[in-house]
């Protein structure tokens, strides 16, 4: 509709009190789904800002909710959304993520998700670098197994710092088999970089 491109002229305050009126973060998910193909269809693209404000408000309160598997539609938006903004969308709710205290299964496994079918490889490495600059938790380790799943170039430095993450954690997951299987798969994925 021609009323969205309203969303390239407002500050990123005024996109959340817009959001809030229009009342985003709650609407029902077959509509979130036609709202992000609209928003793909917006040009110009929106600023970065105003993504990311989007991605709080259309999807931070349901996916940090998620007791269990998201809806296909949730899937369908977060997907739809992720294709053209992805950077925003990560670090909205993988920050939430690392803040999130708890197990936070659902959270995890969705993030795993986007990370093995969605994002850009800068948005991988975008994900990376987050997740290293957190103490590892059994939580987190699975995001990282997604992340080499997906075999992307990394800089040097951002190797480096995994590897030297990797070395510092290890007596802290001593007993860990997922920790284990991720120490193995570095060595695997990027044998020829790792002395």
């Amino acid at each position: 509709p021609p009323e969205l491109s309203i969303l390239n002229s407002c500050s990123p305050s005024q996109l959340e009190g817009l959001c809030s009126f229009l009342q985003l973060s709650t609407c029902p998910e077959p509509f979130l789904v036609r709202f992000c193909s609209w928003l793909l269809a917006l040009t110009p693209d929106l600023s970065y800002s105003s993504a990311a404000v989007l991605a709080e408000q259309l999807f931070l309160r349901r996916v940090l909710s998620l007791t269990q598997p998201p809806s296909r539609h949730l899937m369908a938006a977060l997907t739809s959304f992720c294709s053209k903004y992805s950077h925003p969308l990560c670090r909205v709710l993988l920050a939430a993520l690392l803040q999130e205290p708890g197990e936070g299964a659902e959270q995890t496994k969705l993030m795993c998700e986007l990370v093995e079918e969605c994002l850009e490889p800068h948005s991988v490495q975008l994900v990376l670098s987050q997740v290293l600059e957190v103490p590892l938790s059994e939580k987190l380790l699975p995001v990282l197994q997604a992340v080499l799943g997906r075999q992307e170039v990394l800089p040097p430095e951002l190797l480096d710092l995994l590897v030297l993450t990797l070395c510092q954690q290890a007596p802290a997951f001593a007993t860990s088999l997922s920790f284990a299987q991720l120490v193995t798969a570095v060595l695997t994925v990027y044998q020829g970089q790792v002395s």
